[in-house]
Parts: structure tokens; C-alpha cells; sequence
């Protein structure tokens, strides 16, 4: 099974190519704001994540905060607690 990350790049790939935008390098400084997606996107991506890796970190926690970067927003499902 493919790792966290590259299941979540995929993702991100996967719904550009639907949304018809472009796609800067993903490297983990990249802030979300550059990556040409918009709130529909990023809500797509989160549900597509939960449906494939069965979590959402943003609401498993009362003080969870949205990540400002490609690296944090990997590592929000990434250190998901068991």
C-alpha cells in the first residue's frame, strides 16, 4: 500500500487535473494558498482523503488547526493518533 504522502500527493493531483489548474512543484514549503486550489478544492481533497484513509484530522480535534503548507497539511495525516 502506498504511503501516506504519496496517496495524498496523488490526491492533489489527481483533483488539479479535474479542476483544470496548475500545479506548482508540491514541495512541503509550499503554502496551500500557492497551490492554485480554492475552498471547493481543498474540501473535495479532504473528503477523498477521509474516504480513502478513513480520517480527518481537521475534525478528530477540538484545536485542530489547518495547515499553511503542503509539508503540514501531509503531516496532519500523517500524525493522526491510533
Amino acid at each position: 500500500m502506498a504511503s501516506v504522502r504519496l496517496r495524498i500527493i496523488s490526491a492533489i493531483q489527481q483533483i488539479a487535473r479535474e479542476q483544470q489548474v496548475t500545479l506548482p512543484p508540491l514541495e512541503d514549503d509550499l503554502s496551500l494558498h500557492e497551490t492554485g486550489f480554492d475552498s471547493l478544492g481543498f474540501a473535495i481533497l479532504v473528503a477523498r482523503l477521509e474516504d480513502d484513509l478513513g480520517v480527518d484530522p481537521f475534525t478528530m480535534s477540538e484545536n485542530a488547526a489547518f495547515p499553511l503548507t503542503i509539508g503540514d497539511f501531509i503531516g496532519a495525516y500523517e500524525n493522526v493518533p491510533a
